[in-house]
């Protein structure tokens, strides 16, 4: 079986300097070399980047004034292997076609990695400003991580609707902005991003204005234009409006959850434990976002609840009532168990895909064949 895989990228940057890059790339990796094993080890660039700043910054602080900063190295080290997961990102598909391996098992694992390191991005681009008196504070930074989210998922239900997946322009001017953002912030220090741009604009602000702007004038529209013109040609692939807005209920009400615990918490677990909070909010909607991947792809109706969401109730509850020995404990817990549920939840797809598809035994088949 094989992919028939439908997207439309038309950013100016991917089309005329980042596409014709990766086909160079690509032409220097060995064949026997697996698309999603590329795949894979872009996405650990990502977590390692995560991993270090979380070392050298845990809670935010590290690029405040009076705080010991984060050491340059680490920035240009992140620089790199933020272009090198872009890159791979990139490549993988082409490397999928190059050697006529492409199979849904392909676009589940990328896009399903993809809607995890959205949170990755954002946590590790925060440590840049940080929380302090010219930095961002954790509660915007959170509303921020919102706007990323709903931006990714966007795409995905644009593609559960029309059958195409448009890629957002924002991503790869955001990839190589950040990228070049880590170097230069290594050579010229954090100090550089607490002056002002004009008046009291800071770096921060501009930031900040960009995603919001983005978002809300070109993500959002895009996807609500592509999808409303699908249902006035009648081509859109569900009967109904409410069907096309189904999958919006389960991030949706992870948002109001996740909010009321930030607002409602007893000890402000959001300025206690920003990282993890950041962590848990964005594998909980990674969870959600890949079961929308499955459906957009098997053409089955997405459910509109999603189970882990039903004990992450319970734990709110349980947050905001104050019966809870620590708060911070019981957000550590939490975190570990939605992690480790998304962790299953994958790797239960993964084999259920490869054994539907028998991929494991054409690739076992396709190596014979090449070492004959």
């Amino acid at each position: 079986a094989r992919l028939i895989y439908s997207a439309v990228d038309s950013n100016p940057l991917s089309v005329y300097v980042m596409h014709p890059f990766w086909n160079l790339v690509v032409k220097f990796l060995p064949t026997w070399l697996a698309p999603n094993l590329i795949t894979f080890t872009g996405f650990m660039f990502l977590v390692w980047n995560f991993l270090m700043l979380a070392f050298y910054d845990f809670d935010f602080t590290a690029s405040s004034v009076g705080h010991e900063h984060v050491p340059s190295w680490v920035w240009v080290s992140a620089g790199i292997f933020n272009f090198l997961a872009y890159t791979l990102d990139g490549v993988d598909g082409k490397q999928a076609r190059r050697t006529n391996s492409s199979t849904p098992l392909g676009e589940l694992f990328d896009h399903g990695l993809d809607s995890w390191a959205c949170f990755f991005f954002v946590a590790t681009v925060y440590s840049i400003f940080g929380r302090g008196e010219s930095g961002v504070g954790v509660a915007t930074l959170y509303y921020i991580l919102w706007v990323v989210l709903f931006s990714f998922i966007l795409s995905h239900w644009e593609k559960y609707n029309t059958g195409i997946l448009f890629l957002p322009w924002g991503y790869d001017i955001s990839q190589v902005t950040i990228s070049v953002v880590y170097v230069v912030t290594a050579v010229v220090g954090v100090e550089t991003w607490y002056q002002p741009i004009l008046w009291h604009f800071l770096y921060r602000d501009l930031f900040t204005f960009m995603i919001i702007a983005c978002s809300f004038t070109v993500t959002l529209p895009m996807s609500l234009y592509n999808v409303l013109k699908a249902h006035r040609g009648n081509t859109l692939k569900h009967s109904s409006l409410y069907e096309a807005f189904l999958p919006f209920f389960s991030p949706v009400l992870l948002f109001i959850l996740s909010t009321l615990w930030v607002v409602f918490s007893p000890t402000g677990i959001l300025e206690q434990q920003p990282r993890i909070f950041y962590l848990m909010v964005g594998t909980a909607f990674a969870n959600v976002t890949c079961k929308l991947i499955v459906c957009q792809m098997s053409n089955t109706r997405c459910q509109a609840l999603s189970w882990l969401l039903v004990p992450m109730a319970g734990v709110v509850v349980l947050a905001l009532s104050g019966v809870a020995i620590s708060e911070t404990l019981l957000l550590y817990l939490w975190t570990t168990f939605v992690i480790l549920a998304h962790i299953h939840y994958g790797v239960s797809v993964v084999q259920q895909l490869s054994d539907h598809f028998n991929i494991f035994e054409e690739e076992r088949i396709g190596l014979t064949e090449a070492e004959v």
